[in-house]
């Protein structure tokens, strides 16, 4: 039997070196050693620095043919991390611009509500100074209306609101409405003429009992308890009002009391007729019409009525002066025109119950800056009476906006 004699070469013993590989498309990667402190094959010592390259290495799908290696990131890769720093900043841009804009509609509400609040006080102020000294309340009213009806035409004539579009059918529904606002405004210059604007503004606080009124007598809408609870103290407040008042008259009396007995009507008539409105006819349009429609029934009436009485041949001949007349007159016309104007624009950004409460604390402010302006005698138990009213007014625009729950359908 044959021996197999094995020798061991003296190359066998020494440490097996590995020569690194360099590029490798195979493979897909750049080799980088690993140096570690200790002697190299030439007997150099190494540094003393250990560096270990922190790259950890995941491998492709065992299904493939070819075994790819691809570096490992616990981040997301920086293409979607400045994608999602983007969407933050854009949400973050996009509630600023929210907080922004809202900021904007509150300045712009809170500075129309202003511009109301000061055209009405300066329109009765101007329009009491005339009546006072030219007692012609129909002149002073056309006049008014004129004044309304040229500023339309402007804004029309120069593009400044968009000139509607009418059909003959609107026309004839928008004449009643015309005739109640003319009458509304005319009874009202009445009272403003013959007793103090504190008082007709009294008076005209029952604009809600004649509103529910007039809806329950030919709409069939009837008020609720609470309705009819918050026009108690409105129609004890302007009596008690009423009963002490300085300058009181029967004749003011009446005229505010039908000033809002038309004006009501105009409300009720709106919703009776049914106006049919385009995409032109907003509130704004429908009241420019209005105007016009107003200064062309009213002009010939006050021909009529009053003749020829506004010119500086007349007012001379009275003993007036006549550049303060006439300034007076036309300041008072433009403060008519612009707070009506405003009054819309706000009803359009708001709901009728906020408007309504609105007016209720203009009344307020016209009461009492015209109080003050004319130094006015105004009793305890008189301005007890005009507060009970307002209050009752407040209250009345409150329950207005409680809606009845739907009753449950029968089965």
């Amino acid at each position: 039997m044959q021996s197999a004699a094995f020798t061991t070469s003296p190359s066998f013993l020494r440490p097996l070196r590995t020569s690194p590989p360099t590029n490798n498309p195979r493979l897909g990667f750049r080799f980088n050693p690993i140096r570690a402190t200790g002697r190299n094959d030439l007997g150099a010592a190494s540094s003393s620095n250990v560096v270990f390259p922190r790259r950890s290495w995941s491998l492709g799908s065992p299904a493939s043919s070819k075994l790819q290696l691809r570096p490992w990131n616990p981040l997301p890769p920086l293409e979607k991390r400045a994608e999602r720093f983007e969407v933050k900043a854009t949400a973050e841009a996009a509630g600023e611009e929210d907080k922004s804009s809202s900021f904007t509609k509150t300045l712009v509400l809170g500075s129309l509500f202003g511009l109301w609040y000061l055209f009405n006080i300066y329109f009765n102020i101007y329009n009491k100074q005339v009546l006072k000294v030219f007692p012609y309340p129909v002149t002073i009213t056309a006049i008014q209306f004129a004044m309304g009806t040229a500023l339309v035409t402007f804004m029309w004539t120069f593009n400044l609101y968009k000139r509607p579009k009418i059909s003959g059918a609107q026309l004839a529904a928008i004449v009643p409405l015309a005739v109640v606002h003319t009458l509304g405004n005319l009874f009202t210059n009445m009272s403003l003429g013959k007793v103090a604007v504190s008082f007709t503004h009294t008076i005209k606080a029952m604009e809600p009992f004649f509103s529910v009124l007039l809806s329950a007598m030919f709409l069939g809408e009837f008020p609720s308890l609470w309705v009819v609870s918050s026009l108690l103290p409105i129609v004890g407040g302007v009596a008690l009002a009423s009963m002490t008042e300085a300058s009181f008259n029967w004749a003011g009396f009446w005229t505010a009391m039908a000033s809002n007995v038309t004006n009501q009507s105009r409300n009720v008539l709106s919703k009776k007729v049914m106006v049919k409105k385009e995409d032109s006819m907003d509130n704004i349009t429908l009241f420019s019409i209005i105007t016009i429609m107003s200064f062309i029934l009213l002009a010939p009436v006050a021909l009529f009525m009053e003749g020829v009485k506004f010119t500086p041949a007349a007012l001379q001949s009275a003993g007036l002066n006549v550049k303060q007349v006439c300034t007076r007159s036309l300041l008072a016309a433009l403060c008519f025109h612009a707070y009506q104007q405003v009054s819309y624009m706000i009803l359009q950004r708001v709901s009728p119950v906020t408007h309504s409460v609105g007016n209720c604390v203009k009344r307020v402010v016209v009461i009492v800056s015209s109080v003050i302006f004319f130094q006015t005698p105004v009793s305890p138990v008189n301005s007890l009476g005009t507060g009970i009213a307002l209050v009752g007014v407040f209250l009345y625009s409150r329950v207005k906006s409680i809606k009845p729950k739907p009753k449950p359908k029968e089965a």
